[in-house]
């Protein structure tokens, strides 16, 4: 059994994606910081939290709505990426890259959520409430 939501491979993915996005959006132009800049920012940020945030809930299902605001955080963070790429925001090669994390992540995060929604059906001797 896991001892903190910092073990989860699918957290740790999450928070390296953010320093990353942070990284890639230094290089964006002054007047985005309180627009696209900002948005991202948020989203990435957003996606490890929720995931942390869920972990530490009492039981299954705050656990997996937790989860579902990370994913919708993700997707929202894929949508704005690609429209940093079409703004010229980016380099195709780090464009790549970060919607191929993305994408890693959205697999993780959805197995998680199916794993913990199948515990919360069949719960063992511990009940739902075991994270």
């Amino acid at each position: 059994m896991l001892k903190s939501y910092k073990e989860l491979n699918v957290w740790k993915k999450a928070y390296e994606l953010c320093v990353e996005i942070y990284k890639v959006t230094q290089g964006f132009p002054k007047e985005e910081r309180y627009g696209l800049t900002s948005q991202i920012r948020k989203a990435a940020v957003s996606i490890s939290s929720n995931i942390a945030e869920g972990y530490s809930r009492k039981n299954i299902r705050e656990y997996i709505q937790a989860l579902y605001i990370a994913y919708g955080s993700l997707c929202e963070l894929e949508t704005q990426m690609m429209l940093a790429g079409e703004f010229g925001y980016l380099k195709p090669k780090d464009m790549e890259r970060l919607l191929q994390e993305i994408g890693d992540i959205e697999r993780m995060l959805k197995g998680l959520i199916r794993a913990l929604d199948t515990k919360a059906k069949n719960p063992g001797p511990l009940g739902p409430s075991d994270p």
